[in-house]
């Protein structure tokens, strides 16, 4: 009835497949429409399953039968959904709901065997009753094994006995008895106790803790509705098929969009969820918020009202749900009911008026800084540009918009001030970078090479386009590096593969994810029956990357021409750790020129790195860090005999104090801030209650220290002093990129020879 619809919206998708995601090891939890209010924390208890029972709509039912006929026929590589892709598809819900397998056990999936098959036939016959009875055992399931986890806490545990506690039971087997599973929930408690024992705390102390957290388990559980179920089962499906395509909800969807244009419509507030209060963990400088003067990190949201009408109570709303009532379009206002943070609960209310106003998410924008190398007496000034994502305000490009924000346009400003400030060497920071879009990746490059093919794309019907960079010229024409990470993935791949493969910049680091594939959004509102039905988007798969030297990114990413020590594992995070991951081919290459051939300077480069760091304190302190994690993953286990504990937490303390001085009051906090796009009012994630910290990797040089706590059991105050002194502290391997670039220069400039031959296109003005 509507294959006219469907094609012509299919054709108007591929026209605009413009988007490369950000790698996902699970899918993200939808967000709702229809806030909820929560109970009293202090007199819920576990809740019935009857109070938690989820059904699915109409709407639901509808959106899964238009996303199945869109996937079966337009994915680049599509799989029918029958009785095989069932049994993906259910084995795939179970792992994404309890991934650890502590919540079901054996007798649960035995119960819902007969439904292995049934999953196509739930999509086809638009009746999703499996899937959310499915959910609704889990929500039962999680309740229950809180509850019993919050009885443990009313008796003691002996830390005398010689036991240990699985970390990682992800590849674990489904527990056989009731008995089996209380058993790992016992000893999941006494490691939250036993971790806040070693930190100081007394036992009234940590029962208190402990209390609370796992109610607060139990409460953002109960806020989750239908919509979340029904992202969930169909992203099971959607990943069933290939790692990156995805389902995204209504809201989910209207978010993405606001992280690839990186601006919105609201008052410049980043909000947290802390207990059942929206609290501001941000302002945003220049914004509504801060404007007004009034508001001040730690201030409670309780009430939001749209221009003159009454409030509405937000207290023990969902995060997401607040944050859709204070966004608003450009020019409206909102007023806020607010309890100053620096006084109690019972504090005196505030009301703040607002207009909202655009407001830009600089945290995700490029970001430029100059490291200073000196060695011999020489000074090499190299300019760094930090690219988090690869951002572009579609509607405004568009629209025509001569001043539309993009990542490109961003950076291009960056080189001229670099230019002006006299840099030596340029590097692009590209770490943790996991993509975005796909014309800002050909745009980036061609900053830094003429005329020429970026990257080749290859459609399921085997049609080849090249996408190059057509605008002549270069926005600096001296030497560059990239740097990457395990992080870096898709548009980062694509740009740091043609930089290497035009011999244009040494590519630094660690091999990266190894994401090839090129995915679009499909909008499913299309196919809806009128405007006030929303069925969301797809983030399909559509084509493959190909460099244009003929090989793809795919599953083996790219790999540095200078090595740096791997501070990933590299068989759990990165393409080759998905089982249904596409395979590495390669097609003809492109026609292109070489700029250069950096291949002379490698060897002399990566002997001078080696000679370096061997002589660094900060990487040796690294390298242990990275060796204590690799023998804690391989073990799995985790004592919980306190005196073999203390006697590790002595161990480390030990280590730490050496370290300061051995680095003579030099600070160093651990942490590598993560990057992706966010919002300047975004949701914080969940501590997931579900998976223990395995072991803490100290990317900057020291031991984190563990108090036991989590997320928002933490001082908000505390909690911000400690990630500002995260991104303050010393960056060891950017430090080190620095000083390979700096080496690099210094070589081209005492070789004159040697740059004409491997950089024929700079032009050297000193030989120092």
């Amino acid at each position: 009835m509507k294959k006219h619809v469907l094609i012509a919206a299919m054709a108007f998708a591929m026209s605009a497949h413009v988007v490369t995601a950000q790698p996902e090891k699970s899918a993200a939890i939808a967000t709702p429409a229809a806030p909820a209010k929560a109970a009293d924390s202090t007199k819920k208890t576990a809740a019935t399953p009857a109070s938690l029972e989820m059904k699915p709509i109409a709407a639901q039912t509808q959106a899964a039968l238009w996303a199945s006929r869109v996937l079966g026929r337009y994915h680049y590589s599509p799989v029918p959904l029958d009785d095989a892709m069932s049994a993906k598809i259910f084995d795939s819900y179970f792992d994404g709901l309890d991934g650890e397998k502590l919540y079901f056990a054996q007798a649960d999936l035995d119960q819902f065997a007969a439904l292995r098959t049934q999953m196509d036939d739930a999509i086809n016959n638009e009746d999703l009753t499996a899937p959310f009875a499915i959910y609704n055992l889990y929500q039962k399931r999680f309740a229950e094994r809180m509850a019993y986890a919050r009885g443990l806490l009313k008796t003691n545990f002996d830390f005398t006995t010689e036991e240990t506690m699985e970390l990682d039971r992800e590849k674990a087997a489904w527990a056989k008895s009731e008995d089996e599973i209380r058993d790992l929930w016992r000893k999941r408690v006494k490691n939250d106790w036993l971790r806040l024992k070693l930190a100081g705390k007394d036992d009234k102390s940590i029962r208190e803790t402990l209390d609370k957290r796992y109610d607060n388990y139990v409460n953002r559980i109960r806020k989750l509705n239908n919509e979340d179920v029904f992202q969930m089962f169909m992203n099971a499906y959607a990943t069933a098929i290939e790692p990156h395509t995805n389902y995204l909800g209504p809201r989910s969807a209207d978010n993405f969009d606001i992280a690839m244009r990186l601006s919105l419509e609201g008052i410049g507030c980043v909000l947290q969820s802390r207990d059942d209060y929206t609290i501001i963990r941000e302002i945003v400088p220049g914004s509504p918020a801060d404007k007004s003067g009034k508001l001040k990190v730690g201030d409670r949201i309780v009430g939001v009202a749209q221009g003159d009408k009454p409030f509405v109570d937000v207290l023990g709303w969902r995060l997401d749900d607040v944050v859709a009532l204070v966004r608003g379009e450009k020019g409206s206002t909102v007023r806020l009911d607010v309890i100053p943070g620096a006084g109690g609960v019972d504090a005196k209310h505030m009301t703040v008026t607002m207009v909202r106003h655009k407001i830009s998410m600089e945290e995700q924008a490029a970001k430029k800084s100059i490291i200073k190398v000196k060695e011999n007496g020489v000074e090499r000034r190299i300019g760094v540009i930090a690219l988090p994502t690869f951002y572009q305000d579609f509607e405004a490009r568009r629209k025509g918009d001569r001043e539309f924000r993009s990542a490109t346009r961003d950076v291009e400003r960056i080189l001229v001030e670099l230019k002006k400030e006299k840099v030596d060497n340029v590097l692009i920071d590209l770490r943790n970078n996991g993509g975005g879009s796909l014309t800002e990746a050909v745009e980036l490059t061609g900053l830094f090479i003429d005329k020429g093919p970026v990257v080749m794309q290859r459609t399921a019907e085997g049609r080849v386009e090249v996408e190059s960079d057509t605008k002549p010229g270069l926005a600096w024409d001296g030497p560059m590096g990239v740097l990457i990470n395990r992080g870096s993935a898709s548009a980062s791949e694509i740009f740091a593969a043609a930089i290497q493969d035009y011999g244009r910049g040494l590519v630094i680091g660690e091999p990266s994810f190894g994401k090839g594939t090129v995915q679009t959004l499909i909008d499913l509102d299309r196919f809806a029956p009128n405007e006030k039905m929303r069925y969301g988007e797809l983030k399909m798969t559509i084509a493959q990357f190909f460099r244009i030297n003929g090989g793809t990114t795919q599953l083996r990413g790219v790999t540095p021409d200078i090595k740096l020590p791997v501070l990933t594992d590299l068989d759990t995070f990165g393409e080759s750790s998905y089982d249904n991951a596409l395979p590495w081919v390669a097609i003809k290459p492109a026609q292109y020129m070489p700029l250069g051939d950096l291949k002379e300077l490698v060897a002399p480069l990566q002997k001078r790195h080696e000679e370096r760091i061997a002589n660094d304190k900060d990487f040796q302190f690294l390298q242990e860090d990275i060796n204590e994690v690799l023998k804690l993953r391989k073990e799995n286990v985790i004592s919980l005999n306190e005196a073999v504990r203390r006697k590790e937490r002595d161990a480390q303390d030990a280590r730490s104090k050496l370290r300061e001085a051995r680095l003579a009051g030099t600070s160093a906090t651990p942490g590598e801030p993560t990057s992706g796009p966010g919002s300047a009012e975004k949701r914080a994630e969940a501590p997931d209650p579900t998976k223990p910290e395995k072991s803490v990797v100290a990317l900057r040089g020291t031991p984190r220290q563990d108090d036991g706590l989590q997320g928002d059991e933490r001082d908000l105050q505390a909690e911000l002093a400690a990630e500002k002194a995260a991104k303050d502290a010393k960056d060891v391997m950017l430090q080190e990129a620095a000083n390979i670039l700096a080496d690099e220069v210094g070589m081209l400039k005492t070789d004159t020879r040697m740059a004409s031959r491997v950089m024929p296109y700079m032009t050297v003005v000193d030989s120092k």
